[in-house]
């Protein structure tokens, strides 16, 4: 470990590029690529206000959750959610993990890798078997790297990325030389009036606002392995984030654009996994789901990897009975069992939890970021989740399937939400209630501090 000598320690470029690639490893995989195509291919002519509203949610929103693990200096999720109650930080914790976890996020990598790597080779007869195989040689490798804790830096950092990145290169390079049309297509309904919030709502899908939050734990520990401690590990985290944020976004700019691209020759694809496939076999032939069957894999594996290390890490954290080994084993198991029920089984299922963990998340990150270290710090926690968790549930309500948005006290409820809240009808009903929670309680602590300090005698003020 560096001595604390008060001499700020230089960092190389090739330490910065190092972490910048870990950082955009862990959280960049399936949904960051299938979701900006579809994105695209549903925004038509109005693909960049589409992905500007995408990449706010998509890049914004996890360097956000980035620095704010960083900046309060937490370690861990649980720690980061403390101030509201350790009641609510471990119950959120919970459920973090379970969502970027063995429940959605973690099986999604694999399904999507055995959905465009490994179905279009195997007979539809053998599909059950070849999911099966594929995917617990997926989690098998994936359990191995997390067990390497010591490597993660070096796996995620210098190999998998590299890969991955001259793969996606390779795509685009062919097909802005060459596109499949004119950007003249006409946008879906969403996207004529509102493609900025429509594509910001889309970028929700990533999870990596959520994600990140936990996985910046993972982050924090690789980054003081190579010695980095205090002020140090928060220039160099914030200069790697700005540069690995940057990339994304250039990548997402260029898959939404590629989507509205190819509306010229495909029709509106069911899904961007479908829509990617179209796009690369329009242009490499058979050798392009080889292609992207790789591309695919090289991504998603590096996300795998953080989000089981992560989920062992907080879990062993709240629950130190149980070693980080046993609870990797948990979430590996679990995620190779929920993979097996097919990607779009898993997106289904994931809607409605992501509309309500967002905004929460959202909540958490711009408490961290402004008043963590006021001594009213827990009265703001407390009242903005107040006010944020009643919307944040409505938008889980009304995104859930109609066995139980048809129930009639639900339409009722969810009816004067969107008569009476602004942006409900958008999907962005917590924002106002947030808000307004956060000022309220602000002005209300600092005015409790006012007064505290007027009690005391003048000697102490």
């Amino acid at each position: 470990m560096m001595e604390n000598t008060g001499i700020a320690p230089k960092h190389s470029w090739g330490q910065l590029l190092v972490v910048s690639s870990l950082i955009f490893g862990m959280f960049f995989g399936s949904g960051n690529l299938i979701f900006p195509v579809h994105l695209g291919q549903m925004a038509g002519a109005n693909w960049f206000l589409a992905a500007l509203g995408f990449t706010i949610s998509g890049s914004l929103f996890p360097l956000l959750a980035i620095m704010a693990v960083v900046v309060t200096k937490s370690d861990g999720l649980l720690d980061l959610a403390r101030p509201v109650g350790k009641h609510y930080a471990a119950i959120f914790l919970i459920l973090v993990h379970l969502t970027i976890g063995p429940f959605f996020a973690t099986p999604r990598t694999a399904a999507t890798a055995y959905e465009m790597a490994a179905e279009p080779f195997i007979p539809k007869s053998f599909s059950t078997v070849g999911m099966l195989l594929f995917t617990g040689i997926f989690f098998a490798v994936t359990y191995v790297a997390a067990t390497h804790q010591s490597a993660l830096l070096k796996i995620v950092g210098k190999y998998l990325n590299v890969g991955f990145l001259t793969l996606l290169a390779i795509v685009f390079l062919v097909a802005f030389i060459n596109p499949m049309g004119r950007l003249s297509q006409t946008p879906t309904a969403t996207y004529q009036a509102n493609a900025t919030i429509g594509g910001l709502l889309e970028g929700y899908n990533t999870l990596d606002a959520v994600a990140l939050l936990a996985l910046s734990v993972t982050l924090v520990h690789a980054i003081r392995g190579l010695g980095y401690q205090g002020r140090e590990l928060t220039k160099l985290t914030a200069k790697a984030g700005l540069i690995s944020i940057s990339l994304e976004v250039v990548i997402y700019f260029g898959l939404v654009l590629l989507g509205a691209l190819s509306m010229s020759q495909l029709k509106l694809s069911a899904n961007g996994g479908v829509a990617l496939s179209q796009i690369v076999g329009h242009y490499f032939s058979n050798v392009g789901t080889v292609l992207l069957g790789a591309l695919v894999t090289l991504g998603v594996l590096t996300t795998a990897i953080g989000l089981v290390s992560s989920f062992a890490q907080d879990f062993h954290k709240l629950f130190p009975k149980v070693s980080y080994l046993a609870w990797l084993r948990v979430t590996t198991i679990l995620s190779f069992l929920v993979a097996n029920a097919g990607l779009d089984t898993i997106i289904s299922w994931s809607l409605p939890v992501l509309m309500l963990m967002y905004p929460l998340a959202l909540a958490l990150i711009l408490l961290s970021l402004t008043v963590a270290k006021r001594s009213y710090a827990g009265l703001v926690y407390k009242v903005t989740i107040a006010f944020t968790v009643l919307p944040a549930v409505l938008d889980m309500l009304n995104s859930a399937p109609a066995i139980i948005t048809g129930w009639a006290p639900i339409q009722t409820a969810l009816s004067l939400y969107h008569q009476l809240i602004p942006f409900a009808g958008m999907g962005l009903g917590w924002l106002v209630p947030t808000l307004l929670g956060f000022g309220l309680s602000l002005v209300w602590g600092h005015l409790r501090l006012i007064s505290q300090r007027g009690q005391l005698p003048e000697r102490d003020r």
